[in-house]
């Protein structure tokens, strides 16, 4: 039996300033993703001090999210996520295509960010983007049983 190919078309998808208003459905998306996800009061934390905040609309609904600072010729990538249903499509790489760029408007050329090395997924599209790995993080992450370390990743612009 021959096989029919199926595509699953998205609604409009757009890369927009992070609002306050984003928040109940970003702290969602950070509570479903991580067993040690952010508050409420960091994300809040991170728009009140200008860090770059976006969010992935899709058709109107927050798909995933990421935060970015900025600071010396250097950007730290310090969130990004997408939303379990809307994974593998695509628009974790459209994320941070957008926060390249931002950083690049911002005057950066480097930018870091850390990663858990059980993310195998993060692990591929970071390195499929030109991150490089520049150390490891002893016991940096929270984990279920003791600490788990992070892979610092730098790519230059």
């Amino acid at each position: 039996m021959a096989s029919v190919e199926q595509k699953v078309y998205l609604p409009a998808v757009e890369v927009r300033t992070m609002r306050e208003f984003d928040l109940p459905m970003v702290v969602s998306i950070e509570h479903n993703a991580y067993p040690f996800p952010w508050s409420d009061g960091i994300f809040r934390d991170c728009l009140r001090v200008g860090y770059i905040c976006r969010v992935l609309d899709v058709g109107g609904l927050v798909a995933g999210y990421t935060v970015m600072s900025t600071g010396a010729g250097e950007a730290h990538l310090l969130n990004v996520c997408v939303s379990d249903e809307y994974r593998c499509r695509g628009l974790g790489r459209k994320l941070m295509l957008y926060m390249l760029e931002c950083a690049r408007s911002a005057g950066v050329r480097e930018i870091f960010l850390e990663v858990r090395p059980t993310n195998a997924i993060a692990v591929r599209l970071y390195h499929s983007m030109g991150f490089a790995q520049i150390g490891v993080r002893r016991g940096y992450y929270q984990a279920t049983v003791g600490r788990e370390d992070a892979i610092v990743l730098r790519r230059v612009l």
